[in-house]
């Protein structure tokens, strides 16, 4: 039986950097990822790209994850929040706000090198891939955990389990945890284009008869689109030829980029929400996706995600945290810090996602009216891009850009 004070299942982006964040703790971590590692591949023409909160990163930067994710970024300057055949709208801008950027756009395929690489001289972590959780129970103090890894079983003991294995989180459906949320009956196309009068740090969020639209600035004037869609439509957009499909999507954005050009492969998405009712359990974490799965507008899900690994490792490099991981005043601190923001985010992404596809003629006259107070007053739009950009409340230290208190560990 190996022993450890923490094992996280789930290596993906947040799983990974949660695990980072530890490695100045001295707690005895282990990794487990079902997916072997795609190695370092060259960088693609529509390679996924991530909308990252000036608060997440922070949080990168506090965990030294930043310098070697920064270069292959782009910044959000502004935001420009439109709807499609109604005169409301709203801009934000970095200057007002006094930051460099409101956020950033960074390629999947760098954050993951990047905690790879960082993960790769942690001492005192294991990282066992591909391995499975097969089963886990709670034995006094400690859970028990049952793996297979690499065609062998093996047998875990961790005083705090941390459930990062996703949107379909197999720990989530063993412990029998309910979520509230609903489906939406909508799925998100995602394709790259290239814009021949780009706007290089302007993201465009325009919302329209089937949901938002999304454009987010990638580097080399491409924008990566994130169209909501009906499910009812969703075979016939992806069937579309692209000359089809890039008149359809110009119709729906305008002509604020010029032309669009070179779509990419198109790949859709379900859309849901869904909160875990009880994402904390006895000496259990759920984080990320499998705590929340939000609708991609406003595009607040990962962030939202590593605002939790941002608060789990403050409350665990607390000696308390460390004498017992997933004792019950660790596990009550990272409850009471994360329980309303999770809430709350998932709250107002609904809302915006129902509201801005409903047709009726007094709530189109409500949301432009409430779109172009906020467009002007400052008061408004510092408040929306503060809770947007991820600096509402009380910020642990990550949040901060600071590296935890770890000197007396």
């Amino acid at each position: 039986m190996h022993e450890y004070d923490v094992v996280i299942v789930g290596g993906g982006l947040v799983g990974g950097t949660l695990a980072c964040a530890l490695a100045p703790t001295g707690l005895r971590v282990a990794l487990v990822e079902s997916v072997a590692p795609e190695t370092m591949r060259q960088p693609s023409y529509d390679e996924r790209v991530i909308a990252l909160s000036l608060g997440s990163q922070r949080i990168l930067q506090g965990i030294g994850l930043w310098p070697r994710i920064a270069a292959e970024s782009e910044p959000i300057r502004r935001v420009h929040v439109s709807d499609r055949g109604h005169c409301g709208f709203t801009r934000l801008d970095h200057t007002e706000l006094g930051v460099e950027a409101l956020g950033q756009v960074a390629p999947a395929r760098v954050m993951g090198h990047a905690i790879r690489t960082r993960l790769a001289t942690v001492e005192r972590l294991i990282t066992l891939c591909p391995a499975r959780l097969c089963n886990h129970r709670l034995e006094g103090d400690r859970v028990a955990l049952e793996l297979q890894c690499q065609g062998r079983d093996l047998q875990l003991s961790t005083r705090l389990l941390v459930a990062a294995d996703g949107g379909d989180s197999a720990i989530r459906a063993r412990l029998g945890l309910g979520t509230r949320g609903h489906t939406y009956g909508q799925d998100a196309i995602i394709t790259t284009v290239t814009a021949d009068h780009a706007s290089p740090g302007t993201a465009y969020e325009r919302f329209t008869e089937t949901g938002p639209l999304a454009l987010l600035p990638m580097t080399e004037g491409r924008y990566s689109v994130v169209w909501t869609c009906r499910e009812d439509e969703t075979a016939e957009l992806l069937a579309l030829s692209d000359t089809d499909f890039i008149a359809l999507l110009q119709a729906r954005f305008g002509y604020r980029l010029g032309r669009l050009e070179h779509p990419s492969a198109r790949q859709a998405y379900p859309l849901r929400l869904a909160l875990t009712r009880e994402p904390v359990q006895q000496r259990v974490v759920l984080i990320g996706n499998a705590a929340h799965t939000l609708h991609p507008v406003a595009g607040q899900g990962f962030n939202l995600g590593l605002r939790d690994v941002a608060a789990l490792a403050e409350v665990l490099a607390d000696p308390a945290g460390r004498a017992d991981p997933g004792g019950p005043e660790t596990l009550t601190a990272y409850r009471r810090w994360r329980g309303s923001d999770q809430l709350a985010t998932g709250l107002v992404t609904d809302l915006l996602a129902r509201v801005f596809v409903n047709p009726l003629r007094p709530v189109l006259g409500l949301r432009a009216a409430a779109m172009l107070g906020i467009d002007l007053l400052p008061g408004a739009r510092r408040r929306v891009a503060r809770r947007f950009m991820g600096l509402d409340g009380t910020q642990p230290r990550l949040a901060c850009g600071l590296p935890l208190r770890t000197s007396h560990a």
